[in-house]
Order: C-alpha cells, then structure tokens, then sequence
C-alpha cells in the first residue's frame, strides 16, 4: 500500500476578505477523499493550507514525510473554490513543482483543474482527476503500484507521448453513505477555533450532507459534483454530528451542501433523529425560496436547530431572475422570507448585480428588496462567467486574457456588461452602507436587541453609514457604462 499526502490549493490568507472573516472552515472534500483512501488500506496525512501564511512549509514536510504520492484535492464544498481564483492556482502550481523535484507523484482534483487540465499537466501533475474523484483516486493509486493501466481510468486527464488524453467522465457516486466519515482526526482544530475566537462569531465546523445540484442556474457551475443530486442517510450525518459534539466541543454547523434538505422527507426524519440522542445543535444552511415553502419543511428546520438560511436571491427584478433560469419567483421569496423570520431563523440573501441586460431600474428593484424583505445579512457578488455554464457561453467571446480573479473581492467585469467593474465596486459599497445602516435602524427599533452580534457595531457606524451613503450615491449618479 502506498503512502499519500493529501493538500489542497487555498490559502485563507491569499484571499484577504475570506481571511478578515475569521471564520475559516477544514477541507472537508480533503478530509473526507483521505478517508475514503485510508479505508482502502493507504496510509494518509494532511498539509492542510487553509491557515498556512505560504506554500514554502510543504518542501520540509515532503522531505520528512517522503510520500509516494500527493495528494491536491481540493473541497469542492468551499463555494470558493468554484471560482478558480489565480491565487490559488499559482499556489498549486508551487506545490506541484516542489512534489515533481523530489521525484514524487502528483495527482489533482478540483474545479479549477477540471476547468483548466492542461494547465496542470503543463504545470506537472501525473493526472488531473475530472468531477468526483474518490473512485478515480482509488483506481490512479492502483495505477501507480502496478496494476493498472490509465487508460483504462474513468475520469481522467494525463499526458501520453506528450499528447493530453482525456477518458471518459466517471459516474458520480450514488451512495453516499459508503464513504466513512471525513478524517477529521487530521485536522488540527485547535488552530482553527484560535481563529474563530479571535473574530466575532462562535466556532462551528462544516458538514455536508449532500453531493451535486439538480437546478439549474444558467450562470452556476457544477464542475464536481454535477446537476445530480445524491444524499447521505440522516443516520450517517447525525452520527457524524455526535462524533463532532463529542470530540470537538461545538454544537453549531454549517451545513455546506449546495441546497439541504431537498430529498422528501429528510429534514424530518433528520429532526427525528437529533430528538432521539438528546442533541442540541444550531446549523445554518443554503435552500432555495421555492425549496423551502415545499412539505412543512421550514418547520422541521427551525425544530431540529437551524439558526441561519442563505438564499440565492440574486435580484430584485423578475426579469433578471427568468434571464438566469433561476425558477424562483419574487412571491416566493417574499413569503419564504416572511415565514422564516416569524419562526426567528435569521434570512441572509445573495445578490448579484451585473447580469446580462440589467439595467439601472433592475438594480433599483433589487434594492428595494434589500429595504422591504429586510435580510439579516447579505452577500455581494457580480456575475462571474464560469467554463461549463450558459452563461459563460454567452459571454466567452467578449473574454480576454483574465478569466479568472485573484481573490474573491476583486469584484472584476470578466466581459461587457451594462455598467463597468468602476460601477458595480461602487453599487456593492453602496448597498453594504444602506444595508448596514437598515440594521442598525431595525436594532434601535427592536429595543436594541439582535441575534447579530455585530449589532452594536453597526449602532456604532450609523452616523458614518449614513454619510456614506450620500456620498456614494452621489459618486454613482456621475458614473456612466462606459
């Protein structure tokens, strides 16, 4: 059996939004492909870069370690990683490198290198493992130790002759529940939870419960896990969630599937179970607003412990909604909203600006949600073309050299849009201002309380809020699209 070292390519500190967070999450996709690898006999480690400052450790720990093979297997659980940010990919490219030059093998997985294959087989890598990858791992180790050939591997792009051969795509896996549970003894929370206790949110640890996304969203990209959608049993989760409970000292979750809770039933018999064990947990999840008016669905999740629900809002404007193939209506979400605060489960909304024909009057729509439906919290994003999308097909020919950004704030307009990258940095700084100064109206107005514990600083910064809302307003009404 042979020796792996599994790593992944992103560095919280290399994307200084996600890093100013303080709330970093393990490589759970890692975790739990070594896992997989260790049940089958392998022996495993972890160079876990999530809190590392650089890729320069790695070389003392391949030195020490002296590995048959590592291991790049990105969490395709980190929505980050769907964005292929150069940073990261420079920062595989450094480990490849430091691999091939002590003569180790090196395999890949993740979305960007499924993307951007040659790019890594130029860069050095043996294989780079298209979609899911656990089956092809197992059969890429194999391989290695002589009793396999590649071409005969599903799911899998390598160099024969010099000539890229690309197999055919492998299955995804259907049973989920033959996986063990993720190797969380390799990761060193202590760490982790130092940061978490160094910012401004209680320490909680990530789990998924599902793998893929049956809807489709003509600008979301499904590199990994595919429009399928495939769930683990609530038994095998809640098992997980008492391991966690009892080894790591938290009862709060992030349930990082892509959509929870989708399966008929599931959330109650999930429920059913916590009560069973006496567990007491709180969780915060991604739904859908259709998804969760269906069955008594958002019951059953304020009952088994879920705090926080962020929905793909995306915008305020139908128009822009139906133009993304996105299958929600504003009614839905109004109502979703509506229902899921009375049961006090905070809303957070994603929104998007920079779509495809959306025009001034769009963008005043989707603020007039943000003041009506009143989120708890709101992320910012503009439309990102990525391979494999409609969209991206839509707009591929206005792409030029960048087609990727650097660190997830980079806010950058990959194409020609109605408003420029100038417009939609101001329109996101504007839009937190009024947010953040709603909020602090809504805590005055509620007696100053909040489950937000960034409430009182939100208090604090009204004046300042409120001042830069003019401002920036006023800066936006000079701007034009060009």
């Amino acid at each position: 059996m042979l020796k792996l070292l599994f790593t992944h390519s992103y560095f919280y500190r290399f994307d200084p939004k996600q890093w100013a967070n303080k709330t970093p999450y393990p490589p759970l996709g890692t975790i739990w492909a070594a896992s997989y690898m260790r049940h089958h006999g392998h022996q495993v480690s972890l160079f876990d870069t999530n809190l590392k400052p650089d890729v320069s450790q790695l070389k003392k720990v391949l030195e020490t370690e002296q590995p048959n093979v590592l291991v790049i297997y990105d969490d395709g659980f980190n929505y980050l990683t769907k964005m292929c940010l150069t940073n990261m990919r420079h920062a595989a490219f450094d480990m490849i490198a430091q691999a091939k030059a002590l003569d180790i093998k090196v395999l890949v997985s993740s979305s960007d290198s499924t993307d951007h294959y040659d790019q890594y087989l130029d860069a050095g890598a043996d294989a780079v493992m298209l979609g899911e990858a656990e089956d092809t791992l197992l059969d890429c180790v194999e391989h290695i130790e002589g009793g396999k050939a590649l071409n005969t591997i599903v799911g899998l792009a390598y160099r024969d002759s010099g000539s890229t051969q690309i197999n055919a795509r492998r299955p995804v896996i259907r049973e989920l529940d033959k996986i063990p549970l993720p190797a969380w003894d390799l990761v060193d929370i202590p760490s982790y939870k130092a940061v978490w206790d160094s910012g401004k949110y209680p320490f909680a640890l990530n789990i998924a419960t599902t793998r893929g996304c049956p809807f489709k969203c003509n600008w979301c990209a499904k590199p990994i896990y595919g429009n399928r959608y495939n769930s683990r049993s609530p038994e095998k989760v809640v098992e997980e969630i008492q391991m966690l409970v009892d080894n790591f000292d938290t009862r709060t979750f992030w349930m990082c599937d892509d959509i929870f809770g989708l399966k008929p039933g599931w959330v109650k018999k999930f429920n059913e179970l916590l009560r069973a064990r006496n567990l007491k947990i709180k969780y915060k999840i991604q739904s859908r607003a259709d998804l969760l008016l269906e069955e008594n669905n958002i019951q059953d999740l304020a009952d088994s412990g879920l705090y926080e629900v962020w929905v793909g809002a995306e915008s305020g404007s139908q128009k822009i909604l139906d133009a993304m193939d996105k299958g929600i209506t504003l009614e839905q979400l109004q109502t979703s909203t509506q229902k899921l605060k009375k049961l006090g489960v905070r809303v957070a909304f994603f929104l998007q600006f920079g779509y495809l024909g959306e025009t001034k009057e769009d963008i005043d729509e989707t603020i007039k949600m943000v003041k009506t439906l009143k989120p708890d919290d709101i992320g910012i994003s503009v439309s990102y073309p990525l391979p494999g999308t409609k969209f991206y097909d839509k707009v591929k020919v206005e792409l030029g050299h960048k087609q990727n950004w650097t660190d997830s704030d980079e806010l950058a307009m990959m194409f020609k849009g109605t408003f420029n990258t100038s417009f939609y940095k101001t329109l996101q700084r504007l839009v937190h201002r009024m947010f953040r100064k709603q909020l602090a109206l809504q805590y005055i107005q509620n007696g100053f309380k909040s489950s937000d514990p960034l409430a009182p600083r939100n208090l604090m910064l009204l004046p300042y809020n409120t001042l830069m809302e003019k401002v920036l307003s006023s800066k936006l009404k000079g701007m034009d699209n060009q």
